[in-house]
Protein backbone atom coordinates (compact mmCIF):
# COMPACT_ATOMS: atom_id res chain seq x y z
CA UNK A 1 0.00 0.00 0.00
CA UNK A 2 1.42 3.39 -0.96
CA UNK A 3 1.93 6.21 1.48
CA UNK A 4 -0.72 8.29 -0.33
CA UNK A 5 -3.28 5.51 0.19
CA UNK A 6 -2.27 5.21 3.82
CA UNK A 7 -2.86 8.90 4.39
CA UNK A 8 -6.17 8.72 2.53
CA UNK A 9 -7.31 5.76 4.59
CA UNK A 10 -6.27 7.39 7.84
CA UNK A 11 -8.28 10.49 6.99
CA UNK A 12 -11.30 8.54 5.81
CA UNK A 13 -11.24 10.06 2.33
CA UNK A 14 -13.61 8.92 -0.41
CA UNK A 15 -10.73 9.03 -2.93
CA UNK A 16 -8.15 6.46 -1.86
CA UNK A 17 -5.76 6.24 -4.79
CA UNK A 18 -4.05 8.21 -7.51
CA UNK A 19 -5.93 6.15 -10.07
CA UNK A 20 -9.29 7.28 -8.66
CA UNK A 21 -8.11 10.90 -8.76
CA UNK A 22 -7.11 10.46 -12.40
CA UNK A 23 -10.54 9.09 -13.29
CA UNK A 24 -12.19 12.26 -11.97
CA UNK A 25 -9.58 14.31 -13.79
CA UNK A 26 -10.39 12.60 -17.08
CA UNK A 27 -13.99 13.76 -16.79
CA UNK A 28 -12.73 17.36 -16.54
CA UNK A 29 -10.45 16.87 -19.56
CA UNK A 30 -13.31 15.46 -21.57
CA UNK A 31 -15.64 18.28 -20.56
CA UNK A 32 -13.16 20.85 -21.87
CA UNK A 33 -12.01 18.76 -24.88
CA UNK A 34 -8.43 18.62 -23.65
CA UNK A 35 -7.97 14.84 -23.49
CA UNK A 36 -5.75 14.82 -26.60
CA UNK A 37 -3.54 17.68 -25.43
CA UNK A 38 -3.01 16.89 -21.74
CA UNK A 39 -1.46 14.05 -19.78
CA UNK A 40 -1.46 13.70 -16.01
CA UNK A 41 1.49 13.99 -13.71
CA UNK A 42 1.54 11.99 -10.48
CA UNK A 43 -1.54 12.83 -8.38
CA UNK A 44 -0.75 13.72 -4.77
CA UNK A 45 -2.95 13.83 -1.72
CA UNK A 46 -2.65 17.07 0.26
CA UNK A 47 -3.98 16.25 3.70
CA UNK A 48 -3.41 19.79 4.98
CA UNK A 49 -6.43 20.85 2.96
CA UNK A 50 -8.05 17.42 2.35
CA UNK A 51 -7.70 17.56 -1.43
CA UNK A 52 -6.11 15.58 -4.23
CA UNK A 53 -3.93 17.55 -6.67
CA UNK A 54 -3.63 16.18 -10.20
CA UNK A 55 -0.88 17.92 -12.25
CA UNK A 56 -1.76 18.76 -15.87
CA UNK A 57 1.13 18.34 -18.32
CA UNK A 58 1.51 19.42 -21.93
CA UNK A 59 1.28 16.22 -23.99
CA UNK A 60 4.01 17.43 -26.37
CA UNK A 61 6.77 18.31 -23.91
CA UNK A 62 5.44 17.35 -20.45
CA UNK A 63 5.71 20.90 -19.14
CA UNK A 64 3.30 21.62 -16.31
CA UNK A 65 0.38 23.81 -17.42
CA UNK A 66 -1.89 23.61 -14.38
CA UNK A 67 -3.57 21.28 -11.93
CA UNK A 68 -6.94 19.79 -11.04
CA UNK A 69 -7.96 19.97 -7.38
CA UNK A 70 -10.49 17.47 -6.01
CA UNK A 71 -12.18 17.41 -2.60
CA UNK A 72 -10.90 14.20 -1.04
CA UNK A 73 -14.04 13.70 1.09
CA UNK A 74 -16.78 14.45 -1.47
CA UNK A 75 -14.93 13.63 -4.76
CA UNK A 76 -16.17 16.96 -6.11
CA UNK A 77 -13.84 18.88 -8.41
CA UNK A 78 -13.05 22.28 -6.88
CA UNK A 79 -13.45 24.67 -9.80
CA UNK A 80 -12.21 27.75 -7.97
CA UNK A 81 -8.94 26.02 -7.12
CA UNK A 82 -8.50 24.14 -10.40
CA UNK A 83 -6.54 25.99 -13.09
CA UNK A 84 -8.92 27.80 -15.40
CA UNK A 85 -9.22 25.85 -18.70
CA UNK A 86 -8.66 29.06 -20.68
CA UNK A 87 -5.33 29.50 -18.90
CA UNK A 88 -4.44 25.87 -19.64
CA UNK A 89 -5.19 26.40 -23.34
CA UNK A 90 -3.19 29.64 -23.43
CA UNK A 91 -0.21 27.87 -21.91
CA UNK A 92 -0.51 25.01 -24.36
CA UNK A 93 -0.49 27.42 -27.27
CA UNK A 94 2.24 29.61 -25.82
CA UNK A 95 4.67 26.95 -24.71
CA UNK A 96 4.20 24.10 -27.15
CA UNK A 97 7.23 23.76 -29.39
CA UNK A 98 6.61 21.26 -32.17
CA UNK A 99 9.25 18.91 -33.49
CA UNK A 100 8.38 19.37 -37.17
CA UNK A 101 11.22 20.11 -39.56
CA UNK A 102 11.79 23.86 -39.90
CA UNK A 103 11.77 25.02 -43.50
CA UNK A 104 13.20 28.43 -42.67
CA UNK A 105 15.75 29.54 -40.08
CA UNK A 106 14.12 31.09 -37.00
CA UNK A 107 13.75 34.83 -37.16
CA UNK A 108 15.54 36.95 -34.60
CA UNK A 109 13.01 37.74 -31.91
CA UNK A 110 12.48 41.37 -30.93
CA UNK A 111 11.76 42.50 -27.38
CA UNK A 112 8.42 44.29 -27.04
CA UNK A 113 8.85 47.66 -25.38
CA UNK A 114 5.86 48.87 -23.39
CA UNK A 115 4.00 52.10 -24.13
CA UNK A 116 2.24 52.16 -20.76
CA UNK A 117 2.40 55.47 -18.99
CA UNK A 118 2.51 56.00 -15.23
CA UNK A 119 -0.66 54.49 -13.80
CA UNK A 120 -2.44 54.47 -10.44
CA UNK A 121 -5.39 52.07 -10.16
CA UNK A 122 -7.89 51.65 -7.35
CA UNK A 123 -9.31 48.15 -7.19
CA UNK A 124 -8.66 44.46 -6.78
CA UNK A 125 -5.26 43.60 -8.26
CA UNK A 126 -6.53 40.48 -10.02
CA UNK A 127 -9.25 42.48 -11.78
CA UNK A 128 -7.02 45.41 -12.72
CA UNK A 129 -4.26 43.12 -14.00
CA UNK A 130 -6.75 41.36 -16.26
CA UNK A 131 -7.33 44.68 -18.06
CA UNK A 132 -3.65 45.51 -18.61
CA UNK A 133 -2.05 44.67 -21.96
CA UNK A 134 -0.03 41.47 -22.22
CA UNK A 135 3.75 41.86 -21.85
CA UNK A 136 3.40 45.51 -20.84
CA UNK A 137 5.44 45.43 -17.60
CA UNK A 138 9.23 45.00 -17.25
CA UNK A 139 9.56 44.38 -13.51
CA UNK A 140 7.20 43.45 -10.68
CA UNK A 141 8.13 44.21 -7.09
CA UNK A 142 5.63 43.84 -4.28
CA UNK A 143 4.92 42.67 -0.78
CA UNK A 144 1.61 40.78 -0.55
CA UNK A 145 -1.00 41.56 2.10
CA UNK A 146 -0.68 39.62 5.32
CA UNK A 147 -2.93 36.66 6.03
CA UNK A 148 -4.74 37.40 9.32
CA UNK A 149 -1.55 38.79 10.83
CA UNK A 150 -3.22 42.06 11.81
CA UNK A 151 -6.87 43.08 12.08
CA UNK A 152 -6.56 45.30 9.00
CA UNK A 153 -5.95 42.24 6.81
CA UNK A 154 -8.50 39.78 8.17
CA UNK A 155 -10.41 39.19 4.95
CA UNK A 156 -9.61 35.57 4.08
CA UNK A 157 -11.61 32.74 5.61
CA UNK A 158 -8.78 30.21 5.34
CA UNK A 159 -5.10 30.20 4.56
CA UNK A 160 -5.85 28.10 1.49
CA UNK A 161 -8.25 30.79 0.22
CA UNK A 162 -5.48 33.34 0.70
CA UNK A 163 -3.01 31.21 -1.27
CA UNK A 164 -5.49 30.78 -4.11
CA UNK A 165 -5.94 34.52 -4.29
CA UNK A 166 -2.17 34.91 -4.50
CA UNK A 167 -2.07 32.25 -7.23
CA UNK A 168 -4.63 34.10 -9.34
CA UNK A 169 -2.69 37.35 -9.01
CA UNK A 170 0.55 35.57 -9.91
CA UNK A 171 -1.19 34.05 -12.96
CA UNK A 172 -2.39 37.44 -14.18
CA UNK A 173 1.01 38.96 -13.45
CA UNK A 174 2.62 36.30 -15.63
CA UNK A 175 0.53 37.49 -18.57
CA UNK A 176 1.40 41.18 -18.18
CA UNK A 177 5.09 40.62 -17.40
CA UNK A 178 7.33 40.94 -20.44
CA UNK A 179 9.32 37.99 -21.70
CA UNK A 180 12.15 36.87 -19.46
CA UNK A 181 11.57 39.65 -16.91
CA UNK A 182 11.70 39.59 -13.13
CA UNK A 183 9.06 39.21 -10.40
CA UNK A 184 10.58 39.97 -6.97
CA UNK A 185 8.42 39.52 -3.89
CA UNK A 186 9.13 40.59 -0.31
CA UNK A 187 7.64 37.98 2.01
CA UNK A 188 8.17 36.25 5.35
CA UNK A 189 6.58 33.50 7.44
CA UNK A 190 3.37 34.59 9.13
CA UNK A 191 2.83 34.34 12.88
CA UNK A 192 -0.74 33.63 13.93
CA UNK A 193 -0.99 34.52 17.59
CA UNK A 194 -2.59 32.01 19.91
CA UNK A 195 -6.29 32.74 20.53
CA UNK A 196 -6.06 31.92 24.25
CA UNK A 197 -3.61 30.60 26.86
CA UNK A 198 -4.63 27.00 26.21
CA UNK A 199 -3.82 27.14 22.49
CA UNK A 200 -0.56 27.38 20.60
CA UNK A 201 0.50 30.07 18.21
CA UNK A 202 1.03 29.04 14.60
CA UNK A 203 3.71 30.03 12.11
CA UNK A 204 2.82 29.65 8.43
CA UNK A 205 5.65 29.09 5.95
CA UNK A 206 4.30 31.53 3.37
CA UNK A 207 7.56 31.97 1.38
CA UNK A 208 7.73 28.24 0.67
CA UNK A 209 4.07 27.97 -0.26
CA UNK A 210 4.43 30.92 -2.63
CA UNK A 211 7.57 29.38 -4.13
CA UNK A 212 5.57 26.35 -5.19
CA UNK A 213 2.93 28.57 -6.78
CA UNK A 214 5.52 30.59 -8.72
CA UNK A 215 7.23 27.52 -10.13
CA UNK A 216 3.89 26.00 -11.10
CA UNK A 217 2.75 29.19 -12.81
CA UNK A 218 5.61 29.56 -15.28
CA UNK A 219 8.41 31.28 -13.36
CA UNK A 220 12.01 30.16 -12.89
CA UNK A 221 13.53 30.66 -9.44
CA UNK A 222 16.64 32.88 -9.49
CA UNK A 223 17.56 34.04 -6.00
CA UNK A 224 16.60 34.30 -2.36
CA UNK A 225 17.74 37.57 -0.82
CA UNK A 226 17.71 37.84 2.97
CA UNK A 227 16.71 41.23 4.32
CA UNK A 228 18.22 41.57 7.81
CA UNK A 229 16.77 44.10 10.26
CA UNK A 230 18.33 45.37 13.50
CA UNK A 231 18.33 42.72 16.22
CA UNK A 232 15.71 44.43 18.36
CA UNK A 233 13.20 44.68 15.50
CA UNK A 234 11.68 41.23 16.00
CA UNK A 235 10.86 41.44 19.69
CA UNK A 236 7.54 43.09 18.91
CA UNK A 237 6.25 39.69 17.77
CA UNK A 238 6.61 38.29 21.28
CA UNK A 239 8.59 35.29 20.03
CA UNK A 240 11.46 34.32 22.28
CA UNK A 241 10.25 36.03 25.47
CA UNK A 242 9.00 32.85 27.14
CA UNK A 243 12.27 31.04 26.43
CA UNK A 244 14.31 34.02 27.61
CA UNK A 245 12.50 33.80 30.95
CA UNK A 246 12.44 30.00 31.50
CA UNK A 247 15.16 28.52 29.19
CA UNK A 248 13.36 25.19 28.92
CA UNK A 249 14.12 22.88 25.98
CA UNK A 250 11.40 22.87 23.27
CA UNK A 251 10.39 26.41 24.27
CA UNK A 252 13.14 27.85 22.10
CA UNK A 253 11.86 30.20 19.43
CA UNK A 254 14.34 32.51 17.70
CA UNK A 255 13.31 36.11 17.30
CA UNK A 256 12.68 36.78 13.56
CA UNK A 257 14.80 39.64 12.23
CA UNK A 258 14.80 38.65 8.55
CA UNK A 259 12.48 38.65 5.58
CA UNK A 260 12.89 37.12 2.13
CA UNK A 261 13.00 38.78 -1.23
CA UNK A 262 12.34 35.87 -3.59
CA UNK A 263 13.37 36.58 -7.18
CA UNK A 264 11.81 34.79 -10.17
CA UNK A 265 12.18 35.16 -13.91
CA UNK A 266 9.27 34.61 -16.26
CA UNK A 267 10.15 31.42 -18.09
CA UNK A 268 11.69 32.08 -21.49
CA UNK A 269 13.91 30.19 -23.92
CA UNK A 270 15.79 33.48 -24.34
CA UNK A 271 18.84 34.09 -22.16
CA UNK A 272 19.06 37.18 -19.95
CA UNK A 273 21.68 38.54 -22.38
CA UNK A 274 18.90 38.73 -24.97
CA UNK A 275 16.94 41.04 -22.68
CA UNK A 276 19.99 43.21 -22.08
CA UNK A 277 20.94 43.48 -25.75
CA UNK A 278 17.41 44.60 -26.61
CA UNK A 279 18.19 48.02 -25.12
CA UNK A 280 20.13 50.75 -26.87
CA UNK A 281 23.73 51.39 -25.76
CA UNK A 282 22.57 54.72 -24.32
CA UNK A 283 19.92 53.10 -22.11
CA UNK A 284 22.32 50.38 -21.00
CA UNK A 285 24.90 52.99 -20.03
CA UNK A 286 22.32 55.12 -18.18
CA UNK A 287 21.18 52.04 -16.25
CA UNK A 288 24.64 50.82 -15.19
CA UNK A 289 24.99 50.02 -11.49
CA UNK A 290 27.86 51.69 -9.63
CA UNK A 291 30.53 50.09 -7.48
CA UNK A 292 28.48 50.41 -4.29
CA UNK A 293 26.19 47.41 -4.78
CA UNK A 294 25.17 44.40 -2.68
CA UNK A 295 27.70 41.64 -3.26
CA UNK A 296 25.93 38.91 -1.30
CA UNK A 297 22.32 37.86 -0.81
CA UNK A 298 22.28 39.22 2.75
CA UNK A 299 21.12 42.83 2.82
CA UNK A 300 21.16 44.94 6.00
CA UNK A 301 18.44 47.55 5.66
CA UNK A 302 16.65 49.55 8.34
CA UNK A 303 12.88 48.94 8.40
CA UNK A 304 10.53 51.84 7.73
CA UNK A 305 7.46 52.99 9.58
CA UNK A 306 4.61 55.24 8.53
CA UNK A 307 1.56 56.05 10.61
CA UNK A 308 -0.55 56.06 7.44
CA UNK A 309 -0.01 52.35 6.73
CA UNK A 310 0.62 49.38 9.08
CA UNK A 311 3.19 47.58 6.90
CA UNK A 312 5.51 49.33 4.46
CA UNK A 313 8.89 48.24 3.13
CA UNK A 314 11.82 50.68 3.05
CA UNK A 315 12.38 52.94 0.07
CA UNK A 316 15.99 51.69 0.03
CA UNK A 317 14.80 48.13 -0.56
CA UNK A 318 12.58 49.15 -3.47
CA UNK A 319 15.39 51.23 -4.97
CA UNK A 320 17.85 48.32 -4.87
CA UNK A 321 15.41 45.90 -6.53
CA UNK A 322 14.55 48.43 -9.24
CA UNK A 323 18.21 49.28 -9.91
CA UNK A 324 19.29 45.63 -10.10
CA UNK A 325 16.43 44.27 -12.20
CA UNK A 326 15.27 47.03 -14.58
CA UNK A 327 16.49 49.66 -17.02
CA UNK A 328 15.80 53.38 -17.28
CA UNK A 329 12.29 54.03 -18.65
CA UNK A 330 11.11 50.48 -17.87
CA UNK A 331 7.65 49.89 -16.39
CA UNK A 332 7.62 48.73 -12.77
CA UNK A 333 4.45 47.19 -11.35
CA UNK A 334 3.35 46.80 -7.73
CA UNK A 335 0.01 44.94 -7.52
CA UNK A 336 -0.28 45.59 -3.76
CA UNK A 337 0.98 49.15 -3.72
CA UNK A 338 0.06 50.34 -0.23
CA UNK A 339 1.05 54.00 -0.06
CA UNK A 340 3.22 53.73 -3.16
CA UNK A 341 6.81 53.13 -2.05
CA UNK A 342 7.56 51.20 -5.26
CA UNK A 343 6.19 54.06 -7.35
CA UNK A 344 8.31 56.62 -5.53
CA UNK A 345 11.45 54.55 -6.05
CA UNK A 346 10.60 54.03 -9.73
CA UNK A 347 10.09 57.75 -10.29
CA UNK A 348 13.37 58.63 -8.53
CA UNK A 349 15.18 56.15 -10.78
CA UNK A 350 13.56 57.37 -14.02
CA UNK A 351 11.31 54.36 -14.48
CA UNK A 352 7.58 54.34 -15.10
CA UNK A 353 5.22 52.79 -12.56
CA UNK A 354 1.91 50.93 -12.38
CA UNK A 355 0.51 50.93 -8.84
CA UNK A 356 -2.57 48.91 -7.92
CA UNK A 357 -4.17 49.32 -4.51
CA UNK A 358 -7.68 48.39 -3.43
CA UNK A 359 -7.96 50.68 -0.37
CA UNK A 360 -9.14 54.10 -1.52
CA UNK A 361 -7.47 55.96 1.36
CA UNK A 362 -4.09 54.60 0.26
CA UNK A 363 -4.84 55.43 -3.37
CA UNK A 364 -5.56 59.02 -2.30
CA UNK A 365 -2.19 59.12 -0.52
CA UNK A 366 -0.44 57.85 -3.66
CA UNK A 367 -2.23 60.43 -5.81
CA UNK A 368 -1.08 63.22 -3.50
CA UNK A 369 2.46 61.88 -3.07
CA UNK A 370 2.91 61.53 -6.83
CA UNK A 371 2.98 65.34 -7.07
CA UNK A 372 6.20 65.23 -5.02
CA UNK A 373 7.66 62.49 -7.25
CA UNK A 374 6.84 63.99 -10.64
CA UNK A 375 5.89 67.63 -10.12
CA UNK A 376 3.62 68.99 -12.84
CA UNK A 377 4.01 65.73 -14.79
CA UNK A 378 1.83 64.05 -12.15
CA UNK A 379 -1.19 65.44 -14.02
CA UNK A 380 -0.31 63.04 -16.87
CA UNK A 381 -0.64 59.94 -14.69
CA UNK A 382 -3.35 57.57 -15.86
CA UNK A 383 -5.76 57.10 -12.94
CA UNK A 384 -8.18 54.17 -12.91
CA UNK A 385 -11.29 54.13 -10.69
CA UNK A 386 -10.32 57.40 -9.00
CA UNK A 387 -10.26 61.10 -9.78
CA UNK A 388 -7.53 62.50 -12.05
CA UNK A 389 -4.62 64.19 -10.31
CA UNK A 390 -4.99 67.97 -10.02
CA UNK A 391 -1.68 69.81 -9.64
CA UNK A 392 -3.21 73.30 -9.57
CA UNK A 393 -2.85 73.39 -5.78
CA UNK A 394 0.96 73.15 -5.97
CA UNK A 395 3.61 75.71 -6.82
CA UNK A 396 6.40 73.98 -8.72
Amino acid sequence: MTEAKTVALQRGYAILSAQEAREIGRLWLSEHELENAIVFGLPEVDDRYHVWRVPLLNWANHERVGEIVIDAYTTLLLKEQTTDPDIVVARLLGRQHGTAVKKHPPQKKAYIFSNLRNTIACGDSETILADLPAQSVDLIFTSPPYYNARPEYEEYTTYEEYLWKMRRVIQEAHRVLNEGRIFAINVSPILIRRPNRNASSQRLALPFDLHRIFTEEGYDFLDDIIWVKPEGAGWATGRGRRFAADRNPMQYKPVPVTEYILVYRKHSPQLIDWNIRSYSPEIREASKIGEDYERTNVWYIQPSYDTRHPAIFPLELAEKIIRYYSFVNDVVLDPFAGIGTTGKAAALLKRRFVLIEKEREYVDIIREESKNWLGKAASQIQVINAAPIDVSDRLF
